[in-house]
This record gives structure tokens, C-alpha cells and sequence, in this order.
């Protein structure tokens, strides 16, 4: 409460400075050249100085005060009952915190009850020091923004700094989390490794995952039908699915529908690429993976099951149409319209124009929206927990249940797990692997796609 409390106020005070300094620098405003920048610069330039000091402070505040309220929690005398166990004094104080927060929360030790109130007490104090001190920081910085505001400063440079330094932070942002990553994969894969042998892991034909150790524990983590599964499952039926249906769909739309078929059709198209995954994996185990067992059945297939990769397949390459289709039919869409009439002045058919011209012209963008789509359907969950089943098969029959890495990544991290175990360090290992396959095939396609685009351009 107290923090959107402060975040409107401050904001409330920027907009105040802007008033200000922009009537301000119209005041100093004596005709032309008189100012270095325009008034709204001089403006925008004193609500930074308002804004940004007071949500630094309010930030290293909000990342300091949680230390600093548990200490003065401790040294409360409603604290000296607390058990000296370091993991049964935390386990109180967080049930506290969050009573603190949701009085109407179950409480499951009394200690907690108690400390409750002091800890609400407590936090309130830390909070409006915290607000004040933001508060402080914004007066602060719009009195000194607020002397900058005059003849010679040069406003507007400074805000274009600004902005620059905000969208380099976020441009930072994005790399640094996708560095963090990978170093975290890096790191439980190091000690996955450490346990069990890359070459037993990367080449090993049986995945039956357990914690222990031991020099045989590598015949256990054979992670071969696992990369098999998704590539079967995800790269080859929904791609199966997904490409013919998906490029079709596109010439469709872009070459024989008419304006007003378009207008419905391409919606209604893009509308399965909303649809929520798990109804997707609903609709693949109640109505997909019946029929499969029941075609597998008519074909001789002796006790087919449910739970099949071909089911999975179907329903994920329906689901990646759009993805292939979109991209499919921008590229086609943004083909020059003197390739089209130059092919079929030269006597060619609409439908050799479209073979011999505008898919090749296209292809980049194809390229890249099977791609798009093929690192979605290796990434998905949802459809293969309820429609492919959990076996670890290396098989090519599509009637057999298979399972995948993201499956088994699931089924290692959730539930009640040893952290620091082999089997559960597995699960960063996969991600590894999975995450160099994906990569693998984004430079794949942008070779591809700089090839041809030389070609065309």
C-alpha cells in the first residue's frame, strides 16, 4: 500500500516539475536562439530529475529494509521464545510475514501469531522511513533539476542521453537474463557431469533416472530415446502437419481468396495459435488419441494404446500452423509485384508463378517461420503429458507412447526432490542439450535465410 502510495506521489511531483520547468523556460524565452533547447525538453529533463532519484532510493530501499526489519524483529522481546534452530526461526518468521500481510492467513504455530503484530509494526516504520527518504530524494533532485533550467543548458542532449541510457538498459536486461541462464545451465549441468559421464548421457539407449552414485549410474541416464522422442514427435509428424497445411494455407490466402474470404479466413486461422496449450493437450487425449488407437486397432496393432506420439504429433502440428502460415504469408504478400507480372508475361501459369517465383522469393520468410515453429513444437509440454505418455522409447512406430525432454524436465524438478541429487541435476542437463539444439537451428535458418536473401534482394 505504501509503495504505490509513494509511486503516486512521486509521479505526481514529476508531472508538477514538468509544469514547472517548461513554464519556467518559456519565461526565459526572448525569441529565437535565446534557448538551447525548446521548453518541453527543459521540461521532460526536470521530471527525470524528479522521478528517477526518488525510485533509485525507494529501490535499494525495498532491497535493504527486509534484513533490517527481520533484525529489529529479532530484537524485540516478543522474539525470545524463538527456537535457536536457524531453519525452525525462519520457518516461524516467514509464517509471521505472511500473517503480517493476510491477517485472515492459517496459522500453524503460535509463536507466529505472536510475532505477527510486530512484525506489521515494524515493517510500517521501515516503510514510511523508506517513503521519506524517496520523498527527500525527489525534492532533492527537482530543486537541482530545477536550477538547470535556464538560457545555455543544453536540455535537450541530456534527455536524449536519458533515453538512450533506458533503452540500453533494457537491451541489457535481455541479454543479461539470457547470459544467466545459460551460466546457470552451465553450472548444474557441470555438476550433473561430474556424476555421470557426458558420453553415457549423450549416447546411453536406457533413461531410467535414480539418485545415488556409483560407477554404473551412467547406464541409467542414457538420454538418446529422450532427444529422440521430441525430434519424432515435434520436428517430424507436427511438421508433417504443420508445413503442407501451414504453406498452403498461405498461397491460399494470398493468391486465390478473395479480399472479403481473406478478411475471415486469416483471423479464424491465427485464432489456434491463442488457444491455450492445455486444451490442445485436452483435446489430443479425449478426441485425438482415441481414434489413433482405434485406426492402429484396424490396422493390427495388438493392444495399441492411448497414449501415442502419432496423437501428440497431429495435435501439435495443428497447433504450429499459424506460425508457419503467418510468416509464410508476409513473405509471400511482400514479394514485388513486377516478379509476378514479369513471369506471367512470359507465359507462365499462375501456378508456375507461384512454384517458380514467389515461393522461392519467399523462402527466407518460410524458412524462418518453420523454424519459428519447429522450436515451438520441441519446446511444448502440455500436449505430450497427456497424449504421449511418460515412456522413455526409442522407437519409429507413431502408435507407441514416447515421451520428450521437456516432459521429463517437468517430471524431474516438480514434487518432493533432492535438489543436489543425479537425478534431479538431469533436468538442467536436458535444458542444455535442448537449449544447443534450438540454437543450432536458429543459425541454421538465418544461413539459409542470408543466402537466399542476397538472392532476391
Amino acid at each position: 500500500m505504501i509503495s504505490q502510495f509513494v509511486l503516486v506521489v512521486v509521479l505526481g511531483l514529476g508531472a508538477a516539475g514538468w509544469f514547472a520547468g517548461r513554464a519556467k523556460a518559456r519565461l526565459l524565452y526572448t525569441g529565437r536562439g535565446s534557448l538551447a533547447a525548446m521548453p518541453g525538453y527543459h521540461a521532460w529533463h526536470l521530471l527525470l530529475w524528479i522521478v528517477i532519484p526518488a525510485l533509485l532510493v525507494w529501490t535499494i530501499w525495498a532491497g535493504i529494509s527486509p534484513a533490517m526489519v527481520r533484525d529489529a524483529v529479532l530484537a524485540d522481546p516478543a522474539a525470545a521464545q524463538l527456537p535457536a534452530s536457524d531453519f525452525e526461526r525462519d520457518a516461524i518468521l516467514g509464517e509471521a510475514r505472511r500473517l503480517a500481510a493476510d491477517p485472515a492467513a492459517a496459522v500453524f504455530n503460535p509463536l507466529a501469531a505472536g510475532l505477527a503484530d510486530t512484525f506489521r509494526s515494524v515493517k510500517l516504520r521501515f516503510d514510511l522511513i523508506g517513503a521519506a527518504l524517496a520523498l527527500l530524494a525527489a525534492f532533492a533532485g527537482g530543486a537541482f533539476g530545477y536550477t538547470q533550467v535556464r538560457p545555455d543548458f543544453p536540455a535537450r542532449t541530456r534527455v536524449e542521453r536519458a533515453t538512450l541510457s533506458v533503452l540500453l538498459l533494457a537491451s541489457l536486461i535481455a541479454v543479461l537474463t539470457t547470459a544467466g541462464i545459460v551460466l546457470s545451465l552451465l553450472y548444474e549441468s557441470g555438476i550433473f557431469f561430474s556424476a555421470v559421464s557426458p558420453i553415457d548421457f549423450l549416447t546411453g539407449l536406457h533413461w531410467a533416472p535414480k539418485t545415488g552414485s556409483g560407477p554404473d549410474l551412467g547406464k541409467d541416464f542414457g538420454a538418446v530415446p529422450l532427444f529422440w522422442g521430441t525430434l519424432f514427435i515435434g520436428a517430424i509428424i507436427a511438421m508433417i502437419v504443420a508445413i503442407p497445411l501451414g504453406l498452403m494455407s498461405a498461397v491460399f490466402l494470398t493468391q486465390y481468396a478473395s479480399a472479403r474470404m481473406r478478411k475471415w479466413l486469416k483471423p479464424a486461422l491465427e485464432i489456434l495459435a491463442g488457444i491455450p496449450t492445455v486444451v490442445y493437450g485436452y483435446f489430443a487425449a479425449l478426441t485425438v488419441a482415441p481414434l489413433v488407437r482405434d485406426f492402429a486397432a484396424a490396422m493390427g496393432s495388438q493392444n495399441p494404446s492411448s497414449e501415442s506420439a502419432l496423437a501428440a504429433g497431429l495435435v501439435m502440428g495443428v497447433m504450429i500452423i499459424p506460425f508457419v502460415s503467418s510468416m509464410a504469408d508476409d513473405s509471400i504478400a511482400a514479394v514485388p509485384q513486377a516478379m509476378r507480372d514479369g513471369s506471367l508475361a512470359m507465359g507462365a501459369t499462375k501456378s508456375e508463378t507461384i512454384k517458380r517465383v514467389l515461393l522461392p522469393a519467399a523462402l527466407p520468410g518460410i524458412v524462418a517461420g518453420v523454424m519459428l515453429a519447429v522450436s515451438r513444437a520441441i519446446g511444448e509440454t502440455m500436449i505430450v503429458v497427456m497424449a504421449a505418455g511418460a515412456a522413455a522409447r526409442l522407437s519409429i512406430n507413431p502408435f507407441d507412447s514416447m515421451t520428450t525432454v521437456t516432459y521429463q524436465i517437468v517430471q524431474l524438478l516438480t514434487g518432493d526432490q533432492e535438489f543436489n541429487s543425479p537425478k534431479t541435476l538431469s533436468a538442467f542437463a536436458l535444458g542444455l542439450v535442448l537449449f544447443v539444439v534450438t540454437l543450432a537451428l536458429n543459425i541454421v535458418a538465418l544461413r539459409v535465410v542470408k543466402k537466399y536473401r542476397e538472392a532476391y534482394d
